[in-house]
């Protein structure tokens, strides 16, 4: 359990890193999966050691990144799949 794992202080920056992140994946971040996914890299980063809000929320924005990037090209051949069949 996370509570036998952390103090209270890093279990909080954690909750405030994933928060942060979520905001960057906008309508994403109510999927369960997206959270997930961003709340366990936060959880790996703080296993490595780096406990602080900074660090944490900058392994969760990075997460976030990663999930959005994957995205794009999804909408990019969607994108070019619709303008093909308006042809």
């Amino acid at each position: 359990m996370l509570a036998e794992k952390f103090d209270s202080r890093t279990l909080a920056n954690m909750e405030v890193a994933l928060e942060r992140a979520s905001k960057l994946l906008k309508q994403k971040a109510e999927q369960h999966e997206f959270r997930r996914y961003v709340a366990s890299k936060i959880l790996e980063h703080a296993e490595h050691g780096d406990k602080t809000l900074a660090g944490l929320t900058e392994a969760g924005s990075a997460a976030a990144r990663e999930l959005r990037d994957r995205a794009r090209p999804d909408r990019q051949l969607r994108k070019t799949s619709a303008r093909s069949e308006d042809k």
